[in-house]
């Protein structure tokens, strides 16, 4: 029975007491920040291995590749919106910055809230009267969306038409630059060095704690609903049409910020680095990595970055492989490498009569509810009498 103290409501009791969770290293957010820290330490240690340009430049895209896709997963993993333009976000921080950086001669840390409100407006401006549209239709208009850009880009003068902008600084701090290098405890870290570390802070953690952050809040919660129904959610009190409206400005805010690191990797932007491939590609990392899951999408976004490279032998059949792969994934895992309702491989081996915990995380989709353990919370004195 509900029971009262003061003016708070107390919880009933549970008839029967559940199992404790997973506690220590086992206990599921704890380990999965533990896989973070390694994988983190084992990116910061990398330029101590194989600090060659080669290394470092591979490295720097793949960081900006998971800032990306963080931010398409934001849009079509949490908020189940179907965008097929998300590098045209992409292309406004990339010329944004570079145009401020070049022609005015801003400095290029100084053009991000310039790139932030470029990013703000163009996902206001494409995003306020289209996303009342669903599925096919929204993924027509965010395609034309992204043609649009790079055309438009194609065709300015100020953006450098078919050529683009060349000459992009580096960041520059107080008068200090990444091109003029860091030695600390006599270790010399080239410009290249520190861009990656930039890069690898920027892209690599800031991006992942936030989009982590984001998708576990109360938006979090009302983006996922609105991706399971949409008509229930509006029904459940849920302004379907901002909350929509937020994630699509978010995402295009990463995708801007993403832009600026290109920017300083490159030194140069041009129209064909935002063809409607790129833009393929990049939401294939985030299917192939499990929408919506975030050590997923890091998985996709790693191959889907990496994969070139190691298939530089066999250039001309890499997008065959591409296909291949995608096809592979559908059929064995259509959720993707690690989905977001993943259950930890060692949470599956417990101790003889131990009864899973709710805090342990979501069960396996395919459990058969005829054969599912009864919840032992409810209450059966009525019936057994």
């Amino acid at each position: 029975m509900t029971s009262t103290t003061g003016d708070r409501i107390q919880a009933p009791r549970p008839i029967h007491p559940r199992p404790e969770p997973r506690s220590g290293l086992l206990y599921p957010p704890r380990f999965m920040a533990l896989l973070g820290l390694v994988v983190f330490l084992v990116a910061l240690v990398l330029p101590f291995v194989n600090a060659s340009q080669y290394m470092m430049s591979i490295g720097t895209q793949a960081l900006i590749y998971i800032m990306l896709a963080m931010g398409l997963n934001i849009v079509v993993g949490y908020a189940g919106l179907l965008d097929l333009g998300y590098y045209a976000f992409f292309a406004v921080g990339a010329y944004t910055a570079g145009v401020f950086n070049t022609a005015l001669h801003v400095p290029l840390i100084w053009t991000v809230p310039m790139v932030i409100i470029a990013c703000i407006a163009a996902g206001l401006i494409i995003g306020g009267p289209t996303l009342r549209l669903r599925s096919d239709y929204l993924a027509i208009v965010t395609l034309g969306f992204g043609e649009i850009i790079r055309l438009t880009a194609n065709n300015l003068e100020v953006t450098g038409g078919p050529s683009g902008i060349s000459g992009i600084s580096t960041f520059e701090f107080f008068g200090w630059s990444f091109r003029d290098g860091l030695e600390i405890a006599g270790i010399e870290f080239p410009g290249y060095v520190l861009l990656y570390y930039f890069c690898l802070v920027v892209g690599g953690v800031l991006a992942v704690v936030a989009a982590s952050r984001l998708g576990r809040g109360k938006l979090g919660r009302a983006w996922r609903a609105i991706k399971d129904d949409e008509d229930a959610a509006e029904a459940m009190g849920i302004n379907t049409y901002t909350t929509k409206l937020k994630a699509y400005v978010l995402g295009a805010v990463f995708g801007g910020l993403a832009g600026i690191l290109m920017g300083a990797h490159q030194t140069a932007v041009s129209p064909t680095s935002f063809v409607f491939l790129n833009s393929a590609l990049l939401l294939m990392a985030v299917v192939l990595g499990g929408m919506g899951s975030i050590p997923g999408v890091i998985i996709g976004a790693l191959v889907i970055s990496l994969l070139p490279e190691l298939l530089r032998e066999v250039a001309e059949w890499r997008f065959l492989v591409f296909g291949v792969l995608l096809v592979v994934m559908m059929i064995f895992r259509p959720a993707g490498v690690w989905p977001s309702t993943a259950v930890l491989p060692f949470l599956k081996f417990r101790a003889p009569g131990q009864k899973p915990s709710p805090r342990d995380g979501f069960g396996d989709h395919d459990e058969d509810p005829a054969t599912a353990p009864a919840d032992e919370n409810i209450d059966k004195s009525k019936e057994q009498a």
